[in-house]
């Protein structure tokens, strides 16, 4: 079964390639359920913390493809920039529009003027 909707050859090169994306994040976001999931179960601390190291490898893995795909695709850079790294509610977000205060850090050396 092809996993695209349309006759493949009318989709444009970066359209395919949007898709290959979209595709690898869903298969990385899988295996991070399924790594979570046996490290929530296994009681061997050992093979835990090997579960644990995968899991957090697929995690980088959806973040990179997640990064190609807001670079590459329309609209991700503004929906991402409107919930990701904010504080409060998110739904208040959407309403609001992307937070004017960053979340704080450890460190905070004030306004440079």
């Amino acid at each position: 079964m092809s996993a695209y909707h349309e006759p493949v050859e009318e989709l444009d090169q970066k359209t395919r390639d949007i898709s290959r994306a979209i595709n690898s994040l869903k298969e990385e976001l899988e295996a991070i359920d399924w790594y979570n999931q046996r490290v929530a179960t296994t009681q061997d601390s050992s093979l835990k913390e090997i579960l644990a190291h995968n899991r957090d490898e697929e995690i980088e893995h959806a973040c990179i493809t997640l990064e190609w795909i807001r670079r590459n695709m329309s609209g991700w850079d503004t929906e991402l920039h409107t919930y990701l790294f904010t504080e409060g509610s998110l739904l208040d977000a959407e309403i609001n529009g992307p937070s004017t205060t960053a979340p704080t850090s450890g460190i905070n050396i004030g306004d440079l003027k």
